[in-house]
């Protein structure tokens, strides 16, 4: 039986990664989701392989409150890891997303310093290699008494979508690579030692969040219940609303029974409308899991590589040239671990646990009265808003970067405490004490700048 033949570029790609020093596991890893794109693969997962979950399948964080105590006393053998490696290049950033204000000059990162400090549990920081020279240094400067962990996300190279050669960029060779996706941490967490440093000092579970979700706390009950059931992995997921029809949906394997996570960039086009049913695919991916280190470790020893589905992320070279050449970026999602792990769990959260912040109009609702800020960083709800979570569109054209955005809120965020939605379309700067009520929508066709008063109170539609 003849040999399979190797992809002409193959031998290209891993020169080139050994050359950056990249540990061969990656450089396998690489390969593995190489061989899939030129064998012509999309990474797509069709409707017809997946079961919708039934409403009573998850259970909601309100039925695993009895777990707290023993959540209490597992704390000591647990750890958070936050995911840093974003640059916040969609709000216009050009250095970590965590050193971005939230508000009364906290960042993320102060924030997160001050949930694990209140919770008493190791903290770690998955840097990239964009973020963790500002980040080590953000936290060297702070008064914080933890003394977090670091460990690299790795960097694959990007592929040119002409002829699947590696991508080159003379005078700017950091545009040929890119992060592979957060499914690294797994990789990461292995190929860094941090994985076995962990378990030495008897940290078995892992708490994974993003950088810029305030909401998702250390909660014993969550760590009770994850202990209780002994599963080795758990999803943190919430019911989807409209707002939420392109999150990636959980959902069973037809064939094995095991979950199975379906990001929007997996699904076919034929399939997109049965995607978007929030009937049907109940629950969408906070992107907070819990780990069990050993599960992890006796997978990484079996498996060597994590084979996780790919996602093909189709670029140009140059992300603000988009006159460069087009590439293909590998990447994978974390959450599609679930898949790997036999007995993985998810439960249902609440929405308070889930406030990311990925554009200048959620870190609007972010500094807003809709939210209270506690002394232990943590971000709640205000019990004064009866409504449901705030939908806000800004102007992209004058809000879309953070520098524009707080040029226009120059005095802080309205009051949106009794505000259900918000759109703003043209040129808008909010002087203070600006209160918004029910439904609104500023208009201001131009030209220049319209100003809403100090004081105002907005209802309904508003022409400037």
């Amino acid at each position: 039986m003849t040999a399979a033949r190797e992809p002409e570029h193959l031998p290209s790609f891993e020169a080139k990664m050994r050359k950056e020093g990249l540990p061969e596991v990656v450089i396998e890893t690489f390969a593995h989701y190489y061989r899939q794109l030129v064998s012509g693969s999309t990474g797509m997962i069709p409707d017809d392989i997946l079961q919708p979950l039934g409403p009573d399948e998850i259970p909601s964080m309100d039925a695993v409150a009895a777990h707290a105590e023993t959540g209490a006393t597992e704390l000591k053998h647990t750890i958070q890891i936050v995911l840093n490696g974003g640059l916040g290049t969609s709000m216009g950033l050009t250095g970590p997303k965590s050193l971005l204000e939230v508000r009364n000059g906290l960042r993320f990162l102060d924030l997160t310093l001050r949930q694990t400090e209140k919770s008493g549990i190791r903290l770690a920081f998955m840097n990239s290699f964009n973020t963790d020279e500002e980040t080590r240094a953000a936290v060297s400067r702070s008064d914080t008494r933890a003394k977090p962990l670091y460990f690299l996300q790795h960097k694959f190279p990007k592929v040119l979508r002409s002829d699947f050669s590696p991508a080159v960029r003379p005078g700017q060779p950091e545009l040929e690579w890119n992060p592979p996706g957060h499914g690294d941490i797994y990789t990461a967490l292995h190929t860094s030692g941090t994985l076995q440093r962990l378990l030495d000092e008897g940290i078995r579970y892992a708490f994974v969040v993003n950088s810029d979700n305030l909401g998702a706390v250390m909660n014993p009950s969550l760590l009770g219940y994850f202990c209780h059931k002994q599963f080795p992995f758990m999803m943190e997921v919430a019911r989807r609303t409209p707002a939420d029809l392109k999150g990636g949906h959980l959902a069973r394997h037809r064939e094995n029974g095991r979950l199975l996570l379906r990001e929007i960039a997996q699904c076919p086009e034929e399939d997109i409308a049965a995607f978007q049913d929030i009937h049907r695919f109940r629950y969408f991916n906070t992107n907070t899991l819990w780990l069990h280190l050993p599960s992890l470790q006796a997978l990484a020893e079996r498996e060597r590589i994590i084979r996780l589905p790919m996602i093909l992320n189709p670029k140009t070279l140059d992300p603000r040239d988009s006159s460069s050449p087009e590439v293909y970026q590998i990447e994978t999602a974390m959450g599609a671990a679930v898949h790997l792990f036999e007995g993985a769990g998810a439960v249902c959260v609440p929405s308070s646990r889930f406030h990311p912040v990925k554009k200048c109009n959620d870190l609007l609702a972010v500094r807003s009265d809709c939210f209270l800020l506690d002394a232990a960083g943590r971000l709640r709800e205000n019990p004064e808003r009866a409504l449901d979570r705030i939908h806000i569109r800004l102007d992209p054209a004058f809000f879309s970067r953070i520098d524009m955005f707080d040029d226009r809120f120059p005095e802080g965020a309205p009051s949106l405490k009794d505000c259900r939605s918000l759109t703003v379309q043209g040129d808008v700067r909010f002087e203070g004490g600006v209160m918004l009520r029910g439904d609104v929508a500023i208009t201001h066709p131009g030209p220049g700048q319209a100003v809403v008063p100090g004081g105002s109170v907005l209802e309904g539609e508003v022409r400037l």
